[in-house]
């Protein structure tokens, strides 16, 4: 994990000159830890700190970066990170069971009309007739670990093929592509700002789109303690309204492309302080370009595609059959939808 400070990045800008020309907020210098991935779909809550809407709010934000959903859901259990945003897992589902996570609003969605998460073969694979999804009988799919987002995805694409795969855990992205590049796992499903250049490179194809298979998907979800969820919704409240704000900059920027191709730039290079870092900026650009799926409006929760998620966690034995999406989703903060 790598951390960065709003404070330490205003003071190599100026110090207190940096600072918006703003009435001093109720949660003034309330210092918060936010738990992310580097990318381009965790791209709000890069975009509240850089222009300042969390410090607007009151908040003094402090990163901190995993290379998997499920420690980060762990990390917020245990108060070592304060809010995040994951995809609903079966580990995230049984933390809300015992009390100490609830999801608080949704994130990113798959939507009609945009350019959403692809599968991917492995070139092996596909020399071997994985060409497309309805091929996938008795080949290999890749999962970070059992019952993550990439089990439940892999699943429904299989049951709707009516194909037989076996899942391989691998626990990290980066293990999964290098797995993939070797042929050592047929089939993968992940987000367009990686899928896309893997495909580009050669180093592997895209075969079809999880939206073809689960229209409108929740991919991940806003989330905090269950402490923070019933004890401080003010400092909750205004997590969510500066993510928010970051939200539809993003969405104005690259996903409607309603302000401009200046604007756009400007997001590209900002998102780049945070992913595909170790590239330079040329190159990195056209895959933070290729990742900009739908982040959801003032956090707004698809509640069917949620309640879909439990269900399957539940009939793959997954989680507890008595678990309610009430168990796991405090609906007090932002619109739920369906």
């Amino acid at each position: 994990m790598t951390h960065l400070n709003r404070r330490h990045t205003l003071g190599l800008l100026g110090g207190a000159a940096a600072l918006p020309m703003i009435s001093a907020p109720a949660l003034a210098n309330t210092q918060i830890k936010v738990g992310a991935l580097r990318f381009t779909s965790h791209a709000a809550s890069f975009v509240a700190f850089e222009r300042g809407y969390f410090a607007e709010d009151g908040l003094d934000v402090s990163f901190e970066f995993f290379q998997a959903a499920q420690p980060m859901a762990v990390a917020i259990a245990s108060g070592d990170a304060d809010y995040a945003v994951t995809a609903v897992s079966g580990g995230l589902i049984s933390l809300a069971e015992k009390g100490t996570a609830k999801v608080i609003g949704g994130a990113l969605s798959e939507e009609a009309g945009i350019d959403g998460q692809k599968i991917l073969a492995s070139n092996a694979a596909f020399e071997a007739g994985l060409t497309r999804p309805a091929a996938l009988d008795g080949k290999s799919f890749a999962v970070t670990q059992a019952g993550s987002s990439f089990h439940y995805m892999g699943s429904k694409i299989a049951g709707a093929e009516g194909a037989k795969v076996s899942f391989k855990p691998l626990q990290k992205v980066g293990a999964i592509i290098g797995a993939m590049k070797s042929g050592q796992v047929d089939a993968w499903s992940i987000v367009p700002h990686i899928a896309k250049p893997m495909a580009a490179s050669g180093a592997m194809h895209i075969i079809g789109d999880v939206a073809d298979y689960l229209p409108n998907y929740q991919v991940t979800t806003v989330f905090t303690s269950a402490a923070n969820a019933g004890n401080e919704r003010a400092k909750t409240e205004s997590f969510l309204r500066a993510f928010s704000k970051g939200a539809a900059d993003f969405n104005a920027a690259l996903v409607d492309k309603t302000a401009g191709e200046e604007a756009a730039e400007e997001m590209v290079k900002l998102i780049h302080k945070y992913v595909y870092t170790d590239r330079p900026y040329e190159k990195a650009a056209p895959s933070i370009r290729n990742g900009a799926m739908r982040i959801n409006a003032d956090a707004a929760l698809n509640m069917a595609s949620v309640e879909d998620q439990l269900n399957w966690f539940k009939s793959e034995k997954l989680v507890k059959d008595s678990i309610t999406t009430e168990t796991l989703v405090d609906g007090s903060y932002a619109e739920i939808v369906s």
